[in-house]
């Protein structure tokens, strides 16, 4: 896989930054040091001879920051047309210092909205009791992620759960539970830079079987 042939894999989030190392704690000298990226191999910066040259490519105006001690590079406000393959290349005379990095930028993932699946609900006044058998099906569902995990918890322990890592889609997650259930439900949204949760209050849920299907009262938490 094309991870297999990088020295480092990095993920990051869109809008932050990330710096890529050299593993030098200073530079090699006045080698001369050159960063590229992607498949074409666009040159981003080049030090050759203490001088330093930046890349004119749109995608990175304005983003790349050096560290001319040792030879670091950061790049900052970032989208997702940064990701890809970043190449570090110090010509040390008789060798070549090389390292390769496969970067990819994620969206954070939005707060999962929790509806009601089933919107048929007894409307008779029965007690509790009567209505304690009484389960209703949601969904928990997300719209327009990515490289996302959608999960449903009671409590701490993991109920199911699905993966998607496509592009740009919607996922929906079902989960039947019991009026009278007095357990801790909440869906789980993640990405490897993200994680909202929402939790289902469910003494709350037939409160709203008088109005039309729609979304339950919910907490959403949110998580950097």
């Amino acid at each position: 896989s094309l991870g297999a042939e990088a020295d480092e894999i990095v993920s990051a989030k869109e809008g932050d930054s990330f710096t890529l190392r050299t593993g030098f704690t200073e530079r090699q000298g006045d080698h001369e040091t050159e960063w590229r990226f992607g498949s074409s191999r666009t040159l981003l910066i080049k030090i050759k001879l203490g001088n330093v040259f930046s890349s004119s490519d749109t995608i990175f105006r304005d983003r790349l920051l050096l560290d001319r001690q040792t030879g670091d590079l950061t790049i900052t406000n970032i989208k997702n047309e940064h990701t890809g393959v970043y190449e570090l290349s110090i010509d040390l005379g008789q060798t070549e210092f090389q390292k390769k990095f496969i970067v990819t930028v994620y969206a954070p993932v939005p707060v999962p909205v929790i509806t009601r699946y089933s919107p048929q609900c007894s409307s008779s006044s029965s007690s509790s009791s009567s209505a304690s058998g009484f389960k209703r099906v949601l969904l928990c569902s997300v719209v327009n992620v990515s490289h996302v995990t959608l999960s449903w918890y009671k409590g701490n322990s993991l109920l199911s759960s699905i993966s998607e890592s496509d592009f740009s889609i919607s996922l929906s997650l079902p989960l039947e539970v019991e009026y009278q259930d007095i357990n801790s439900y909440s869906c789980v949204v993640n990405n490897p830079v993200s994680t909202q949760i929402t939790h289902l209050d469910i003494s709350k849920l037939c409160q709203t079987c008088s109005g039309n299907s729609g979304d339950i009262s919910v907490s959403p938490q949110y998580l950097n």
